[in-house]
């Protein structure tokens, strides 16, 4: 029997930081406080953060992401092998411009044993009550294969096989050592397959290109199945798949269709899927990707994180109904569709609305699931 804890009301990760936070970043920029100050002003908003989720009723509980900058750059600038760079390209996200950095690699990928997003969590961790547990989120070993941070992966490995492996063994190892510190529950959230949507879509007509991504999503399959292969039994491990998430706008758009296949192949815990909005598509892909799995949750992100204005709730709950035709609602789950605050700048909402947002899933959770 599976000790896994599933949650009907969800949470992806991030939080809109407060304004003490931000301004205390700036002042650290500008050398008016040292970094012990700036992390006691850290701590001191992540431990208001966490008992706002828990009065909001979340199981699952992150730090915001408060430690961070980035949802996925802080990660991957702190394995080894890997260094920070100018990309000297903003992302390039429907009406709004980003910072331009970037990750490369700059040696053999590997896990580092001091990486600080440990004791992030070791701090998450002391201040949580009983009855709630930490929730790790970070970015999927896949988003090392885009915006040219592997291109170069020829300088330190004979073959792309080896750099796989030593990645997917980069992330297995990160997963063991949050897991000995007392996670049991971790999500590796993933941009990636949302490009491949848009590029195995763009490539119908071009039997050489579509070849490539087809092979691109196969190597994310095989290095997430490999990284997650022989973790201990009661680590449940979800995954976000995300369409992007900055400042209210986004990457990515297209039904999941393309790569279902391949997600249907992932061994992951649950799976966090966005459709908030008509650019995601229908809810036909969802049997396949959940693939019969008895134990594996669709956690479906039908409230949406980047406005303000709040959903019907008959609306939701007539869209979960329809994905139940698809998938045992007994299987299915609620949250938003990404996190608040992907990156420090945060989207376009209140903190205010953003715990309205919560506050209306965990209602609608409670009427279809029952307390």
């Amino acid at each position: 029997m599976s000790t896994k804890l599933h949650y009907k009301f969800d949470q992806v990760g991030s939080y809109l930081r407060p304004a003490t936070l931000k301004q205390a970043h700036a002042d650290f920029a500008a050398g008016k406080i040292s970094e012990q100050q700036l992390t006691d002003i850290k701590h001191d908003a992540i431990e208001d953060l966490v008992k706002h989720e828990v009065a909001a009723g979340l199981h699952g509980i992150t730090d915001g992401e408060f430690n961070r900058s980035w949802w996925h750059l802080d990660f991957l600038w702190n394995l080894n092998g890997a260094e920070k760079y100018d990309y000297n390209e903003s992302y390039k996200f429907k009406g709004s411009k980003t910072r331009t950095d970037n990750v490369r690699l700059a040696g053999p990928i590997a896990a580092n044993p001091n990486h600080p997003f440990y004791a992030d969590f070791d701090f998450l961790k002391s201040t949580l009550p009983a009855g709630v547990e930490p929730k790790v989120t970070i970015p999927s070993p896949t988003m090392w294969f885009r915006d040219n941070r592997s291109d170069n992966w020829h300088k330190f490995y004979a073959t792309w096989g080896q750099f796989l492996d030593d990645l997917a063994k980069a992330y297995h190892e990160t997963l063991l050592q949050f897991y000995q510190r007392g996670a049991r529950y971790i999500q590796l959230d993933d941009t990636t397959w949302a490009f491949l949507i848009a590029r195995l879509n763009a490539a119908q007509d071009d039997p050489t290109e579509f070849t490539h991504y087809a092979q691109l999503a196969e190597d994310a399959v095989y290095v997430i199945t490999k990284l997650l292969d022989d973790l201990p039994d009661d680590l449940k491990v979800s995954t976000h798949i995300c369409r992007g998430n900055f400042k209210s706008t986004y990457l990515f758009e297209g039904s999941y269709a393309p790569v279902a296949p391949y997600l249907a192949q992932l061994p992951y815990d649950a799976f966090f899927l966005e459709y908030d909005s008509e650019r995601d598509g229908d809810f036909a892909p969802l049997a396949q990707i959940w693939n019969g799995r008895r134990n594996v949750e669709i956690v479906l992100g039908l409230v949406t994180s980047k406005f303000p204005k709040l959903e019907n709730p008959e609306d939701v709950k007539r869209r979960i109904n329809q994905a139940a035709q698809l998938v045992p609602l007994a299987n299915l789950a609620l949250s938003t569709q990404c996190g608040f605050s992907s990156t420090e700048e945060g989207n376009v909402l209140t903190p205010d609305d953003e715990w309205a947002k919560l506050k209306l899933i965990h209602s609608i959770a409670e009427d279809v699931w029952g307390k």
